[in-house]
């Protein structure tokens, strides 16, 4: 048996149609997993699973509409036709301004999609993991949980309560064969990371200079991670955050 294939998983991905949820999709239905990707934008998802293949299918929903969590779960094992094994909380939004400008609701609407609604997702599906006494369930979060970034603070407000959440559903959890982990990628090539750095090619050098790799990285690199978090290969592995970031949050 390989220890690192995901035969037999299910996994849902939020925020899966593009980016470095696509990536983990990709890696994942590679790895043998069926996937179901959750998103707003239909067709991105649909796009993305065309591509992805017979293992995938996808669900257009708005994650921060909390009460319908439960019902999104349904419509995931429905179109999957399996529970859901692996929940990943990928989906979120980015907010670059000075801390001193960014207004309550524009740092509530951050935490509502990223913590809020994750933690949604995560109590929908743990009584079916807990039943089968089997599931992993996995944040994406992020270097700004590691070290002080600038302009940010909504963002990494909400990376570093992943951090919090990890650490308390894993012992909660972890004698009912439920295992719970975050990656924390640096900075990798997406949408949301060219985004961050348009117009600012001085921040971009300042970034590669502290990584000791010299490059950014790529979906892969996260998704192959993804894979192994949520293997056997990792069984023993809980409350963990996996930094995949080229050495950045060591480099100087």
């Amino acid at each position: 048996m390989n220890p690192f294939s995901l035969a037999g998983e299910t996994a849902l991905i939020t925020g899966g149609g593009t980016g470095l949820g696509f990536g983990i999709a990709q890696c994942m239905v590679e790895a043998g997993a069926q996937v179901v990707l959750v998103g707003r934008r239909e067709a991105e998802l649909k796009r993305a699973a065309s591509e992805l293949g017979k293992a995938a299918s996808y669900l257009a929903a708005d994650i921060t509409r909390l009460d319908d969590a439960p019902d999104l779960v349904r419509r995931a094992t429905e179109a999957s036709g399996s529970f859901i094994s692996i929940l990943v909380n990928n989906a979120g939004i980015h907010l670059k301004k000075p801390a001193a400008e960014t207004n309550p609701h524009e740092f509530n609407n951050v935490l509502q999609t990223h913590v809020v609604a994750a933690h949604a997702l995560s109590t929908a599906v743990l009584p079916g993991m807990i039943q089968r006494k089997h599931g992993c369930i996995l944040f994406t979060s992020s270097m700004s949980a590691l070290f002080a970034l600038p302009l940010v603070i909504a963002y990494s407000a909400a990376k570093s309560a992943y951090l919090g959440m990890v650490r308390t559903l894993a012992a909660e959890t972890g004698e009912q064969g439920i295992r719970v982990n975050a990656i924390a990628p640096g900075w990798i090539e997406s949408p949301m990371l060219r985004k961050a750095l348009a117009g600012d090619e001085k921040r971009s050098q300042r970034i590669l200079q502290r990584t000791p790799m010299g490059r950014f990285g790529d979906p892969h690199d996260v998704g192959w991670a993804a894979v192994y978090l949520c293997s056997p290969a990792a069984k023993f592995v809980t409350g963990t955050v996996l930094a995949v970031d080229g050495g950045a949050s060591i480099g100087f």
